[in-house]
């Protein structure tokens, strides 16, 4: 058995879709579900915060995750990543106020405000550049408006939010998709059936 972690949602629906199309399993949730593992044939998904699926499949309970490419950076997890998806595709990116869009990248104690502290803390030690990482769970856009941070780092989709909140995308860190990933024991001990999955998702991506 293969046993997946997913995260409830567009992107579990997808694998589902994914699964489907390729007659290995049949499988719907909706809003109202519950469970939080969903067994039929030959798999197994447990269904997680996206956080949480690389420690799933690090350790060995998933055998193989999908996640996007930022938790796989942020987490920095002990698995293999075996094939970009081409959904969920955004940005993470340096965002900043749009009448200062620059001043950030000259301050000597700069802040920064993020809900992803490895990645924002790797870009400006990349730079040369000292900044306190401050950690927040949501709403980043409000740390510069309320003068908590001189700049954000964050995911960029549409950049609506960021526009309404007189914010603008200034660099790109990181371009972002959903990725397949996988644990490294099972990578060799269950070669043949990650290999057919990977296939077949390979192929309809494809069409």
């Amino acid at each position: 058995m293969l046993t997946f972690a997913l995260s409830k949602g567009r992107l579990a629906d997808k694998i589902f879709k994914m699964l489907k199309e390729l007659g290995l399993c049949e499988i719907s949730i909706d809003d109202e579900d519950r469970r939080l593992i969903i067994e039929q044939g030959d798999f197994r998904f447990f269904l997680a915060k996206p956080s949480d699926v690389p420690t799933f499949v690090d350790n060995g309970v998933a055998d193989l995750g999908v996640v996007g490419k930022d938790t796989i950076i942020e987490e920095n997890r002990d698995i293999a990543e075996l094939l970009d998806l081409g959904f969920g595709k955004c940005r993470m990116c340096v965002c900043a106020p749009k009448e200062d869009l620059d001043s950030y990248k000259y301050k000597m104690n700069l802040r920064v405000a993020t809900k992803y502290p490895n990645i924002a803390k790797a870009y400006f030690d990349s730079m040369g550049q000292n900044a306190t990482i401050i950690k927040l769970n949501g709403s980043v856009e409000l740390a510069p408006i309320t003068n908590l941070s001189d700049c954000i780092v964050d995911i960029v989709e549409s950049g609506r939010t960021l526009k309404e909140n007189g914010l603008e995308a200034v660099t790109t860190i990181h371009e972002l998709s959903a990725r397949l990933v996988c644990n490294l024991a099972s990578l060799k001990t269950k070669y043949d059936e990650i290999s057919k999955v990977v296939d077949g998702f390979r192929e309809l991506l494809r069409k």
